[in-house]
């Protein structure tokens, strides 16, 4: 198998899709491929950080995960983006990054780039699906290869999983309801799998 360039790019306000994209880094690494992890820049006001304290401690946690640019993009065959909904929607610390891409898009260099998808909401009907679908216009305006999890994975029958992208639910404390690491990590190795055959010609 081709190895490849894998941006996974991440907003995790509390630390749940922090946790799926180290998930999809680890099962990337151990396939050999060579991978960056990237937070989007937040945007949120220092005010309202501070009155979620689990928010404040997450973003001093992570601090030193380089923010991403279109320059991560530029680098990577393949991206794979982790994403909480807000309204059936990215949030705007992940639209800002999209947004940001127009010169690399008026290039042509995001054509034929391979993409994935996940997210996770507060309840199991919270919008992940349709955060991923939305994910997924912006990957059609680029011309980028979407991969879609389907149900490659036997683990996305167990998992709560959908054929869009990994989803996760998480409650009020911050805590995942369902098992999605190994779904999460079959989800990784399928979007290098195939941006090797993008890459080789195949």
């Amino acid at each position: 198998m081709s190895n490849v360039k894998v941006a996974v790019i991440y907003y995790s306000s509390t630390g749940t899709n922090y946790q799926l994209a180290r998930w999809a880094e680890e099962a990337l690494k151990e396939a050999g491929h060579e991978v960056k992890v990237a937070r989007a820049q937040e945007l949120a006001p220092a005010e309202a950080i501070a009155q979620n304290p689990a928010w404040e401690q997450h973003l001093e946690e992570t601090k030193d995960v380089p923010v991403a640019s279109p320059d991560d993009l530029d680098w990577a065959d393949a991206f794979i983006f982790s994403t909480p909904t807000r309204f059936g929607n990215v949030p705007a610390q992940v639209k800002q990054l999209l947004d940001q891409a127009g010169g690399l898009w008026g290039q042509g260099k995001l054509v034929n780039k391979v993409v994935s998808g996940m997210s996770s909401a507060m309840n199991p009907h919270g919008g992940q699906e349709a955060t991923v679908k939305s994910l997924y216009t912006t990957m059609m305006h680029w011309g980028a290869i979407i991969v879609p999890p389907g149900y490659t994975s036997e683990a996305a029958f167990t998992s709560g999983g959908n054929p869009y992208g990994n989803s996760v639910t998480v409650d009020g404390e911050g805590n995942m309801q369902e098992d999605v690491e190994q779904v999460v990590k079959d989800q990784a190795k399928r979007t290098a799998q195939v941006a090797g055959w993008v890459k080789n010609g195949q």
